[in-house]
């Protein structure tokens, strides 16, 4: 499980959960989970035409996303947010269409696109990476506060002077990078997956932004761990274990969350008890 050639898998799966888990706060919180689907699954055609014409892959795919999750963005502030995800990535995904129709010797490389080959990273593959990662984080730490407040409470936000439509566009520039780094190690699919599923159920267990955002990192690299493990002992597809690994973890915390609210509530009710008891009974004796 740790042999010379699964390091790099380790450390790419390790950058990859760490940015996942910070970037998927922000988009659970903001309700983003169609766009976080959105720039990783149409950001492929930009790859698409960089291989077609003997470009870098990573280039067009940052192209592309960067241009996807801005002209999104841009859409969403003048108009229905969901119409411009949706119309977004069909016109992204039609493009990718076109590209890959030019020729018919890049399966190989869009399947890796759309589902990812963390098992064959390559130490040069990590550079860039890292360089991304470091990106991401140092975005999130200069944008966080007016992020945050932009977020949960947007018109009071525009009354603290923060302009939500700049934040948009910076998280939207933010969504871009970590796609751009993650999607050729894991692909589209499972970067939606880790994107959703480990924030929203950190959001299941406390409503605190910094446990919020420590618990999703937490789960999101823990659940690329045991994907990989998993994947390496049953020679099964890794992007079975993670998605299967994300959704079981929501759910179970969904169920966490509704039987301690259930106890809480029974808990509350044992205390009001008594007091609505000792009314009535004065009531009675007047």
């Amino acid at each position: 499980m740790f042999e010379p050639f699964l390091i790099n898998a380790w450390i790419a799966g390790t950058l990859v959960g760490i940015i996942a888990g910070v970037v998927g706060f922000f988009v659970v919180l903001r309700g983003d989970s169609f766009l976080a689907h959105a720039v990783p699954h149409g950001a492929f055609a930009g790859a698409a035409a960089a291989v077609l014409v003997g470009a870098s892959p990573l280039l067009g795919l940052g192209v592309a996303a960067t241009a996807g999750a801005m002209t999104i963005s841009a859409l969403g502030a003048r108009a229905r947010r969901d119409v411009a995800t949706a119309l977004g990535l069909v016109l992204m995904l039609g493009l990718g269409e076109f590209f890959l129709s030019r020729g018919d010797q890049y399966s190989s490389q869009v399947y890796a696109l759309l589902f990812g080959q963390i098992l064959g990273v390559s130490t040069i593959a990590i550079v860039p990476m890292v360089v991304l990662g470091a990106l991401c984080v140092l975005t999130v730490g200069v944008v966080y506060r007016p992020l945050l407040l932009g977020s949960v409470l947007p018109d009071m936000a525009a009354g603290h002077g923060v302009d939500t439509r700049y934040i948009s566009m910076a998280f939207a520039l933010l969504l871009a990078c970590a796609t751009t780094m993650s999607v050729p190690i894991v692909g589209a699919l499972l970067m939606f997956a880790l994107l959703v599923g480990p924030a929203a159920t950190a959001r299941c267990f406390t409503r605190s932004p910094g446990r919020s955002i420590a618990a999703s990192v937490v789960l999101s690299v823990g659940g690329v761990w045991a994907a990989i493990a998993l994947s390496v002992q049953t020679d099964w597809p890794i992007g079975f274990f993670v998605t299967a690994i994300c959704a079981a973890m929501y759910i179970l915390g969904r169920a966490a969350s509704v039987v301690s609210a259930r106890r809480v509530g029974r808990a509350a009710r044992k205390r009001d008890r008594p007091l609505r008891t000792s009314r009535r009974y004065s009531t009675a004796t007047l």
